[in-house]
């Protein structure tokens, strides 16, 4: 048996799996964020690992004849995090989050570096780690001069469960520390970046085991005492594995809280200039890139509080079918946008209200809203050359036949729906282990779900979808200007 743990921004999901990568049992455990300022978002490692040690407990307690045969612990969990420990090993201060933007300036500073974007092959995103540290340096020198050792979030997991500080490639990738072309640290990065490479967590592929399990700390889960634990990978990387994106062609939409368009990639093809991240896979010698919106289900989620609804009741309304565009236009940018504006500062709107908008209009204006982000975003990816022709729909959203029939028609792609089951960062997680333990190659293990139903573009609304988001595209520049 084997399991995946996924430390997700909202909560750390446990999946057991069989060593025929067939789902047995899955647990929950909810996490809160907190925001103690505007832009500011953090949650405390302990936490993490408190709901971690409960799932496991729930999976032993549902499944104590499996549990008894785990072998391997494989992770995943959200990328960029500054989780920091001092010479002790003990953590200095709450972790900053992925989309914490308090470091915006610092970021644009350390983008304006010459050489950074051409080593690291991104955009230096106020929401990596290495700007939350230039904020640190400047605004809690006392905590940065006690900093010895920058972990992201999950591999803080991997040093609770096993005792070893380490990382690997994939989520190493989202720090602006990683040369991503040369799957190594690069020294002359963390010059740049004021920092030092003794600072780092040794740095290995997503199937690499990171150590076994501490065994006080099996005793008191309950485990076996010899359970490997696999360093995994950033939450889309895994996810990544969890649906076998693994070569030139393979991807996914995701409908999270954020939204993903991911294309795994044969070789190292960056293109920052166009806001899409070019990171390493979590696989050996393979890289992907993708375009991120910030607020995708977020958005949806928005409406829902203030309407007093829930999403599922703001979608229903719409039917299964799409048709014209409509004329209110939304901005999704609720949080500001990564791919491909970089800019953390914007905010969204409602563009063309009028008296008699109702709800379902607001509704489906931000469903097309985020959809046309996506579709920024596939064109962002095209220009680094990545070439798609479908994608597999994941996340929350996807429940939503209309919201899948209108990404289909504005992407102009096939959109494939997987078959009910687990497919996402939990499950690759748990491959990623099922590889590193074994021995197994990714390709065998990491295969494609099952697809219930592969939804088409409507040929028919192409044109008039192509034209509405044209106008969406030139509203950015109108949004900026305005004070």
């Amino acid at each position: 048996m084997f399991a995946g743990l996924d430390l997700g921004t909202s909560g750390v999901r446990a999946l057991l799996v069989g060593d025929n990568g067939q789902p047995v049992g899955v647990a929950d455990v909810a996490l809160d964020v907190q925001h103690l300022h505007p832009g500011w978002s953090e949650q405390a490692p302990d936490a993490w690992t408190q709901a971690a040690a409960e799932a496991l407990a729930q999976l032993k307690q549902a499944h104590p004849k499996e549990m008894a045969q785990l072998r391997g612990i494989g992770l995943s969990g959200q990328m960029h995090g500054a989780t920091l420990l001092d010479e002790a090993g003990k953590v200095l201060r709450p972790c900053i989050l992925w989309n914490d933007t308090r470091s915006h300036e610092q970021a644009a500073r350390l983008d304006a570096t010459p050489g950074l974007r051409e080593i690291s092959g991104n955009i230096v995103f106020p929401g990596f780690t290495a700007p939350k540290l230039n904020w640190l340096a400047e605004h809690e020198p006392e905590t940065f001069a006690r900093v010895a050792t920058v972990l992201l979030p999950k591999d803080y997991i991997a040093y609770w469960l096993t005792g070893v500080i380490g990382s690997e490639m994939s989520d190493a990738a989202g720090t602006s520390w990683l040369d991503t072309g040369a799957r190594a640290w690069s020294d002359d990065l963390l010059a740049k970046t004021g920092m030092r490479r003794d600072q780092m967590p040794e740095s290995r592929e997503g199937t690499g085991v990171v150590g076994t399990i501490r065994g006080d700390l099996a005793a008191e889960l309950g485990l076996p005492d010899a359970v490997q634990v696999v360093a995994g990978g950033g939450d889309n990387a895994a996810a990544a594995c969890g649906v076998g994106a693994l070569a030139e062609g393979d991807g996914f939409v995701s409908l999270g809280t954020s939204g993903v368009l991911l294309a795994a990639r044969d070789g190292f093809a960056p293109s920052p200039e166009t806001a899409v991240h070019t990171f390493c896979h979590a696989i050996p010698d393979t890289w992907y890139q993708m375009g991120v919106i910030l607020a995708a289900t977020d958005c949806l989620n928005w409406l829902a509080r203030l309407t007093g609804s829930k999403p599922a009741d703001l979608t229903a309304p719409l039917g299964d079918r799409i048709t014209a565009p409509g004329r209110l236009r939304f901005l999704p940018y609720l949080s500001g946008e990564r791919t491909p504006h970089n800019d953390s500062a914007v905010r969204g709107a409602f563009l063309g209200l009028d008296i008699g908008a109702g709800r379902d209009d607001l509704a489906r204006a931000v469903l097309e809203g985020v959809s046309f982000a996506l579709r920024d975003n596939l064109d962002a990816l095209v220009r680094t050359g990545a070439n798609l022709d479908r994608v597999l729909a994941i996340g929350g959203g996807a429940r939503s036949r209309y919201w899948v029939e209108l990404l289909a028609t504005i992407l102009e792609l096939p959109v494939d729906l997987p078959a009910q089951g687990e497919f996402g960062a939990a499950l690759g997680a748990a491959r990623l282990a099922i590889c590193g333990v074994t021995g197994a190659a990714p390709a065998d293990v990491m295969t494609r779900p099952a697809i219930a139903e592969t939804i088409d573009p409507r040929r028919d609304l192409v044109p008039s979808y192509r034209d509405a988001h044209s106008a969406f595209a030139a509203s950015f520049p109108k949004l900026k200007a305005m004070p």
